[in-house]
């Protein structure tokens, strides 16, 4: 079948996803240098050619509630996210009112943030974008994020309902190389989706969702996003009877369009439990 045109921004680039471990062992992936003679992860990289559709111009009629993703103008007070006291501090309350306001929501607690910097000289500690597409948490892992971070409460904020949402900024420069790409949840099949258990991090056996390829899933970003756009991504949802979005696959990938000398893409994303 001969591959359908692309719109204005749209462009054919390549995902990375999941195939099992040919072993048939359960999947795990170490968050940092495996021990000595462990590999950093037992499952295979799946690498597909895709369409990622440019969800500029599209932006009101994108919802996290039903495809799982938004994007939306959001000027931040913050530019340079080179202090962590200060991104803790100001940029934290910034976003958690920003987040109330947005979602109508009782309360916002961020439980972890991450800066990624994909350029020389930007530092081995310092992470750069993930081409393979997954999401942060998985239905039963949920759950668990609430006992890790409010222990003393977890119990009586479990009884209502709430969400995990990542809002993902660039910063500095609009992205050029390795935007971020979100899926429209209701393209996706949950059997598409694969548990794997992140070993070496600083919590106890958390687990995330590795995706199987789907020609059907359909893959957004917007084009050129500024430090003045954010996108808000569901990664988890805990009524499951919930009748739209539970939550949104991401990652990043290569735009061979983007100008070489463009600046190399920086973002912060941070992650944030939101009760209703």
């Amino acid at each position: 079948m001969a591959p359908s045109p692309l719109g204005p921004g749209d462009v054919r680039s390549k995902l990375t996803f999941f195939l099992s471990p040919p072993n048939g062992e359960p999947a795990y992936q170490y968050f940092r240098d495996p021990p000595p003679g462990k590999l950093k992860k037992n499952s295979i990289d799946d690498t597909r050619d895709v369409v990622i559709h440019d969800a500029r111009g599209l932006e009101d009629t994108l919802s996290i509630e039903v495809n799982g993703f938004e994007f939306l103008k959001h000027i931040s007070a913050k530019t340079e996210f080179l202090d962590e006291r200060a991104v803790k501090t100001h940029y934290y309350a910034e976003m958690e009112e920003f987040l109330k306001e947005h979602t109508g929501a009782k309360r916002v607690y961020i439980f972890n943030h991450i800066i990624r910097r994909n350029y020389e000289g930007a530092g081995g500690g310092v992470p750069g974008p993930v081409n393979r597409v997954h999401v942060d948490q998985t239905f039963e892992d949920g759950f668990e994020v609430v006992r890790r971070h409010l222990p003393d409460e977890a119990e009586e904020l479990l009884q209502g309902h709430f969400r995990i949402v990542n809002v993902w900024r660039p910063i500095g420069a609009p992205v050029h190389h390795d935007p971020l790409t979100v899926a429209d949840y209701r393209t996706l099949s949950l059997e598409d989706l694969v548990p794997v258990h992140m070993l070496g991090t600083d919590v106890a056996s958390p687990y995330l969702f590795n995706i199987r390829y789907n020609e059907n899933i359909k893959w957004y970003y917007l084009r050129e996003q500024t430090p003045s756009e954010v996108a808000l991504f569901k990664c988890f949802e805990s009524d499951m009877s919930h009748k739209g979005a539970r939550m949104c696959p991401h990652g990043s990938f290569h735009d061979a369009s983007s100008p070489p000398e463009a600046p190399k893409r920086q973002s912060i994303e941070i992650r944030a439990l939101i009760f209703d």
